[in-house]
């Protein structure tokens, strides 16, 4: 017989992680599967939180503890001088934080697990069979489990989307570019420094423990992915890009990688879905891949404890690929626009590359607009305000709106108070705005009317939050 549980989660990085929270936050039994070991990271490229994911972080209670092992970063430099003030950003969060991918997984897991999530390491997915009622999940290392839902969100080589037959296209963007973690004899001139001159390009970043991250790329050294790499290749390139190798020594890890553009057609196979890289993987220009997995996770889980807690018809379920599909489409173009700007090496390119950087320079509205869709704060379900991402409101008492979503309920925000049927999932408070909002609890709104009518509030409140005195879960 086959051990049951509501999700499985395939997958112990960030995105898996932050579906486990929510779900075993929300009470929905969460199975966590992982083929590495325990402990051992998986030591990823990423290094960045943007200020949406910091949001979406902030609903959890668990940005300010980031927050504390990062480093901020008020300005982001791209390429020929263009710079992003982030301190313009309308957001508490009006920076990039810089921190290793390894400090939040380790915050997100001891939040799944404080909530209940079980973890089953060293367990590798070899195939799965679904049918109406559920799907069968076996590994190597457990024996068979039974979920109602899965959730792939192990990586670029899913297990999990291969075994649903789902396609991966798409086309490598920039290959060979190395990676490395090092000390450094010098310090560089700011938090990150980055260059490109001549064939090369170079990048470092901090990671708070005396050693570097190195991410560089000369386009002259194409190899494989397993050519051998040492110290003295990495310093090079630097040296090219940077001017100087900043007396770079004791890698403690050194890598190649390929930089791919690819999408799955779409995030679900009946009741499979996929989250992460596992949908969707880019270059890495913008720092955009971790970010937009943790604001798949927080799309999907919710819908998924909404419809497992016979609150929601099945058919939210659609909505996540209908929603963040296109947003991976457009993370696609604008990181693969931005790695092919910074890399240019025509006349062509550079005076495309020298145009825009003039424009956006120039125009606050299109560097407001860049500013927005790096940092994830631009992204939107809708039209007009339902769809939009809510801002951080201040409440009565002291509060905040994310403050009041950290209950994973939707919240009801309204000018002045009133009745209406009692559910166990949703926070009302009141806010001295012009209309009454419904709040998801992934902080988009749900819908918005000004003076509504108790009746109209309460069809909108079925609607979305569902049923009062909803019915036991199903499956």
């Amino acid at each position: 017989m086959a051990g049951t549980t509501g999700v499985v989660v395939v997958g112990c990085g960030p995105t898996g992680l932050l579906l486990a929270g929510d779900l075993a936050e929300a009470g929905i039994p969460v199975t966590v599967l992982e083929k590495r070991p325990r402990g051992i990271s998986n030591l990823t490229r990423a290094f960045a939180l943007h200020a949406r994911t910091l949001e979406q972080l902030d609903m959890r209670g668990v940005a300010d503890e980031l927050e504390a092992l990062g480093h901020p970063l008020t300005r982001l430099g791209l390429f020929d001088g263009l710079t992003l003030d982030l301190s313009e950003l309308p957001t508490r969060f009006r920076h990039v934080l810089v921190i290793p991918q390894y400090e939040v997984e380790r915050v997100l897991e001891r939040r799944a697990r404080e909530a209940g999530a079980e973890f089953r390491y060293e367990t590798e997915v070899t195939a799965l069979t679904q049918d109406a009622s559920g799907v069968t999940v076996l590994a190597r290392g457990t024996e068979p489990l039974r979920a109602s839902y899965v959730v792939g969100a192990d990586g670029m080589r899913s297990a999990v989307r291969e075994a649903v037959g789902l396609p991966f296209p798409g086309r490598s963007v920039i290959r060979s570019v190395v990676l490395a973690d090092v000390r450094l004899s010098e310090d560089p001139p700011g938090l990150l420094t980055a260059g490109t001159a001549g064939d090369a390009f170079a990048l470092l970043i901090p990671f708070g423990d005396g050693y570097h991250r190195v991410v560089g790329w000369h386009r002259s050294h194409d190899v494989p992915d397993d050519a051998p790499l040492d110290l003295a290749e990495i310093k090079d390139i630097v040296r090219v890009a940077l001017g100087r190798d900043y007396g770079m020594r004791d890698p403690r890890w050194m890598s190649r990688f390929h930089s791919d553009e690819r999408q799955a057609p779409s995030y679900r196979a009946g009741r499979v879905f996929l989250a992460g890289d596992a949908a969707h993987v880019h270059s890495p220009a913008g720092g955009q891949g971790m970010n937009t997995g943790l604001q798949d996770a927080a799309n999907l889980s919710w819908k998924l404890a909404a419809v497992l807690d016979g609150r929601a018809d099945v058919a939210l379920l659609d909505t996540y690929d209908t929603e963040r599909h296109p947003v991976g489409r457009t993370v696609l173009r604008s990181s693969g626009t931005l790695i092919r700007l910074a890399m240019a090496n025509s006349p062509w390119t550079r005076g495309l590359r020298s145009a825009l950087t003039t424009l956006v320079t120039r125009f606050p509205a299109l560097r407001r607009k860049a500013m927005h869709q790096v940092t994830g704060l631009g992204y939107s379900y809708g039209h007009a305000l339902t769809g939009k991402r809510a801002p951080d409101i201040p409440l009565p008492g002291n509060t905040r709106l994310y403050e009041a979503l950290r209950t994973g309920n939707f919240v009801l925000l309204t000018p002045a108070p009133y009745e209406h049927t009692h559910r166990t999932h949703l926070t009302t408070s009141e806010w001295p705005g012009p209309q009454t909002l419904l709040i998801r609890p992934d902080g988009y709104i749900a819908w918005a009317a000004k003076s509504p009518t108790p009746t109209a509030v309460e069809r909108a409140l079925l609607e979305h939050v569902g049923p009062p005195d909803h019915p036991t879960r199903i499956s």
